[in-house]
């Protein structure tokens, strides 16, 4: 039974954030480099969210730490897999590009919108912080010097943030879709009546 994204959010930020420093600590005492560990943790978090379901999930943090092993394989894989001739066949196939329609893009950017918003509303702290790790892409230790605050609360805040983000969109997901930014014929919750 498919569960709603509520549900799903509610659970990540229960059973899934809780653990994310120490799946970083063990991608990086594995050998992953912090771009790395970025690349790894955003994936398995993309596939976290694109599950229909989590109510199969017994241990949130081995799921995680699973999601994250597969997700480091795969990257060994492909890596050792293509070679540099075929990467310039690749290249001489010119294959077309499929680019979104001009009605995703345009959900894509209210989406955007909608998550700025949501950033400018955190805590002071909580937002640079925030800005600063999950925009602009620098380490905890940067962070941790620019803003002279120790490398854990450089975590927290960050996680803190994420969670809020997560909270407010679920609650707009079940919110009014007047509420929502979205023309109630776009709601996705909605059923187009023929």
């Amino acid at each position: 039974m498919d569960q709603t994204r509520s549900e799903i959010v509610a659970w990540v930020g229960g059973q899934i954030l809780p653990h994310e420093a120490d799946l970083r600590g063990w991608l990086r005492r594995g050998g992953a480099s912090e771009c790395d560990v970025d690349d790894i943790v955003q994936e398995a978090y993309c596939r976290l969210a694109a599950l229909k379901s989590v109510s199969h999930i017994t241990n949130g943090r081995a799921y995680l730490f699973q999601t994250a092993r597969n997700v480091a394989l795969e990257r060994v894989r492909r890596a050792r897999i293509i070679r540099i001739d075929y990467a310039t066949e690749i290249d001489a196939l010119n294959i077309l590009d499929s680019e979104p329609s001009q009605e995703r893009v345009v959900d894509s950017r209210r989406e955007l919108q909608r998550v700025r918003i949501l950033i400018e509303a955190l805590p002071e702290r909580c937002r640079e912080v925030f800005k600063l790790r999950r925009i602009h892409g620098l380490s905890q230790r940067e962070v941790s010097d620019l803003l002279n605050v120790t490398e854990n609360v450089v975590e927290a805040q960050a996680a803190r943030g994420l969670r809020l983000i997560l909270a407010a969109l679920a609650g707009e997901a079940n919110a009014d879709p007047k509420v929502s930014g979205r023309p109630a014929h776009e709601h996705p919750n909605r059923k187009r009546g023929r």
